[in-house]
């Protein structure tokens, strides 16, 4: 005879994502209300990492932010930390043992708060540090790019590179709160700046047309640096990619779809192949430009559509051809995708702007057909 209770868990996650102006004036209290949106008793210890790269655009970040901390009561358990962004701090597992080893050594407990303001590797590292110590610590984060200000940060996933594979150990851990400041925007560099315009592009072809013709018409100024339009496609592209965490009925990935990864099988495989030489935002918007070629050889959008996303990738800043494309290994990256997918492969294409369709599988011929085409597109 065989016993058996069957379970069922249901665990709601509620995270505000607030887009506010200088996080740390002293008169802007949005993280302190993100810090005490529970109403608990007592204080709560924070404990605060900043990218150094943010530190670099915001000279006495540190400082001020210590001063805000002061302010409004919230005790940190040690001076904010500054630590090394960029793709480094999610290739090297010491940045990941070395945070989870101080945030026991200040004895952070599961009611206790990492605030973590950094582009998105750093994000991925301490929120992966994070996730694992006691099960789980509470984090804020502060994005400080604008990739990671519409599409990471706002996100439920945490990874670092390990053994050869991009994000190939990582967790799925919401965040307590996200806070999108503007005003770490201005420093960036243009590559950086741009990063967040090519996942713009990306979830806007499979989901949103009139955001998408949004993104042709404001193209030039977007690279220009104009504050408008980019305040508007942070806010609609996060919106986007929280709407479809909300209500597509797969928060953790469980299933064989991955949307949100349009363009990424070929993207990752590029920012492996050039040593992360080429960003991710560079990465993804060649990855978009690839798979819309693809589409387009299939007839699933129209040839004029796949121009007119290849002219507005352009006229946006970036660079759609790398030599890493001609590499025979590129196609390696499917197999990877599908590895870090789990079960069938599952790649999400446009079918027409503004929908999708999945395809379990890649003709490797017309992929080298597509390369082909887009090669001689950018001239």
């Amino acid at each position: 005879m065989n016993d058996r209770f069957d379970q069922q868990i249901a665990v709601p996650f509620e995270f505000p994502v607030i887009f506010t102006d200088h996080v740390f004036s002293p008169n802007n209290g949005a993280l302190h209300t993100l810090i005490d949106r529970h109403k608990e008793p007592g204080q709560r210890r924070a404990l605060l990492y900043i990218d150094a790269g943010a530190t670099a655009g915001t000279p006495g970040l540190a400082d001020t932010a210590a001063e805000w901390f002061r302010k409004w009561g919230v005790p940190l358990a040690a001076p904010p930390r500054v630590i090394p962004g960029g793709e480094p701090a999610k290739n090297d597992w010491s940045v990941v043992h070395a945070l989870m080893t101080e945030m026991l050594a200040l004895r952070m407990d599961r009611h206790s708060f990492v605030i973590i303001a950094g582009g998105g590797a750093l994000l991925d590292a301490a929120g992966f540090a994070a996730s694992l110590v006691h099960r789980g610590l509470r984090v804020i984060r502060i994005p400080t790019t604008t990739l990671a200000q519409c599409d990471g940060g706002v996100g439920l996933k945490n990874g670092v590179n390990f053994a050869g594979g991009k994000n190939a150990v990582g967790t799925f851990a919401p965040p307590f709160g996200v806070l999108n400041d503007f005003q770490f925007l201005p420093t960036l560099s243009d590559r950086d700046w741009r990063g967040g315009i090519a996942e713009a592009f990306k979830v806007a072809i499979i989901r949103d047309r009139p955001f998408f013709g949004f993104l042709c018409e404001n193209a030039a100024p977007l690279r220009e640096r104009a504050e408008g339009p980019m305040r508007r496609l942070l806010q609609r592209c996060a919106g986007l990619h929280i709407e479809h965490i909300r209500i597509a009925g797969d928060p953790f990935e469980m299933g064989r779809a991955r949307p949100l990864d349009f363009g990424h099988w070929s993207a990752h495989k590029l920012e492996l192949l050039s040593n992360f030489r080429i960003p991710h935002g560079d990465a993804v918007a060649a990855g978009v430009a690839l798979d819309s070629a693809y589409a387009a050889w299939q007839g699933w959008i129209r040839e004029d559509d796949f121009q007119r996303i290849r002219g507005a990738l352009v006229r946006s800043g970036f660079p759609l051809w790398y030599p890493e494309m001609e590499d025979p290994a590129l196609l390696d990256g499917l197999r990877e995708f599908q590895e870090h997918l789990g079960g069938d492969l599952c790649i999400t294409f446009p079918f027409r702007i503004g929908n999708r369709r999945e395809e379990s599988h890649m003709e490797p011929k017309i992929i080298r057909e597509a390369l082909a085409w887009l090669k001689a597109a950018c001239g």
